[in-house]
């Protein structure tokens, strides 16, 4: 697995958005920045993706990694695996920093940029081992958007190339490896066009700057966020999909609809312009506000899409299923969930909405479930438990950011009966619910009753003579809501 050791070099917006995808993944992270005031810069994004990143998934993430702060760069560089250079796109001052990283950093290391324009034979002209720098692009906040595009040269091998992938994945991106290397790579060339276009609009007062967010938001950006733009154009193009789109707008290409080959001049009255329609548009809110919207946003987006299995929400479900370790020792109680609380779970009163109880213990439920062998190739065989009954009982409040486990106990497993009891607690120990659970064993193919297999019934029993109702808290042994 590597040392798992990275190196952050700068310590702005970028660099601090990977400090805290590479801590909150486990990392330990050294930090070089000779501005002072970076330190501050750097807590303040890491304690904000404390908040959100964790909250993407619905399994507990690695033990968080420590950080260092240092004022040389060797120190910071000394041992690391991964070596991520984010200071300002100044071509020269970037060869200084390789310069002083390869005098120190071991020669296997990998050195990345995450320049948004120098291609990666830009920066490995006159370095010492020209092998060991790639581009490695992401796009802010980088704790949160999975992508990132990783740019090799002809300098870089391809045994490189995937190392530096398979790092990425273990920190729960998504390396797009590009094919060649160009100026400004993919992602910005496209963002550059479109604000081109949004320049030209706001100068000939076509459009404000609200007025155009407006259209983006509340239009093709939520179609672009889950399909792109290609498959999105497939749709449009009806039942003949592609080929009939083009065939119906191509033509539109030679209308002068656009202006992208030309610039407006970004003067003082246009830069004036711009700024007072901004104010107008979000000045009601500071940046840090924005930023914990906009992060508080982006998870519930995800979240969406995990739970529909689609773009940046399957790239999720991968990563959800690498961190996860189901449960196979039957404990007393069993630890079936461990987690942190969503922001999309907390309702108008500020705290977990009630249905979210019943979700995590139907989860409990699910990874008992799996742990005793009742899994998916199980339910594929033709059987499985239905929840006939459930008692859910509240006894304090649980909020966003919130770790979270559920002890679960096996009450009694008699025949076609199933009878569990869930205990939801906060890191703290503080007991929060109790799930209680009478499941009923089902011939999925004549939707009847029936008793289970031999090898899942032992499994059973051998877990239900391990657990017992004296295990429950003593407030929860006389509210059993139904016997076994």
């Amino acid at each position: 697995m590597g040392r798992k050791i990275a190196a952050i070099i700068g310590g702005g917006v970028i660099g601090g958005g990977w400090a805290a995808r590479f801590i909150l993944s486990g990392w330990q992270v050294r930090l070089y920045d000779p501005d002072p005031a970076s330190r501050e810069t750097v807590l303040a994004t890491c304690e904000r993706a404390r908040q959100s990143y964790p909250a993407l998934y619905d399994v507990m993430l690695p033990p968080e990694g420590e950080m260092s702060f240092h004022s040389d760069p060797a120190e910071a560089v000394r041992d690391a695996e991964w070596i991520q250079e984010s200071v300002p796109e100044r071509l020269s001052l970037k060869h200084s920093v390789y310069a002083e990283i390869q005098k120190h950093c071991p020669d296997d290391a990998i050195i990345a940029s995450s320049t948004s324009g120098f291609k990666p034979s830009d920066l490995q002209a006159g370095t010492r081992r020209p092998g060991q720098l790639i581009v490695a692009h992401p796009y802010n906040p980088v704790y949160l958007l999975p992508v990132v595009e990783l740019v090799p040269s002809a300098a870089n091998s391809a045994q490189f190339s995937e190392r530096a992938a398979d790092i990425l994945r273990r920190a729960g991106m998504y390396p797009a490896l590009l094919r060649a290397e160009i100026d400004a790579h993919i992602g910005d060339r496209l963002l550059e066009a479109v604000w081109r276009e949004a320049l030209w609009l706001l100068h000939d007062d076509t459009a404000t700057t609200e007025e155009i967010d407006t259209i983006i938001t509340h239009g093709f950006g939520l179609r672009w966020a889950q399909m792109g733009l290609f498959e999105t154009y497939r749709i449009a193009g009806g039942k003949a999909g592609m080929t009939h789109f083009i065939e119906q707008f191509g033509p539109c290409l030679k209308f002068p609809w656009t202006r992208l080959m030309d610039t407006p001049e970004l003067d003082s009255a246009l830069a004036a312009k711009i700024g007072r329609q901004s104010d107008r548009q979000s000045g009601r809110h500071s940046i840090d506000e924005l930023e914990r919207i906009r992060d508080a946003n982006l998870v519930t987006m995800l979240r969406g899409l995990k739970q529909r299995r689609w773009g940046a929400g399957q790239h999720l479900l991968d990563v959800e299923t690498q961190l996860n370790e189901p449960t196979t020792e039957f404990t007393a109680p069993m630890i079936t969930i461990r987690r942190i609380i969503p922001v999309d779970w907390i309702d108008y009163n500020g705290h977990v909405n009630e249905a979210r109880y019943l979700e995590i213990f139907s989860l409990a439920t699910d990874a008992f479930l799996a742990a005793v062998g009742c899994d998916q190739s199980y339910v594929a065989s033709g059987k499985s438990y239905f929840t006939l009954e459930t008692h859910i009982r509240h006894r304090a409040e649980a909020y966003a950011g919130d770790a979270v486990l559920t002890e679960t106990l096996c009450l009694s497993a008699m025949g076609r009966k199933l009878h569990l009891m869930h205990i939801l607690r906060n890191s703290a120990g503080t007991e929060l619910a109790s799930g209680e659970h009478l499941l009923l064993h089902i011939d999925l193919k004549r939707r009847k009753s029936s008793t289970p297999d031999k090898e899942l019934e032992a499994k059973l029993s051998h877990a239900a003579a391990r657990h017992s109702r004296d295990m429950l808290p003593a407030w929860a042994q006389p509210i059993l809501g139904f016997s076994s």
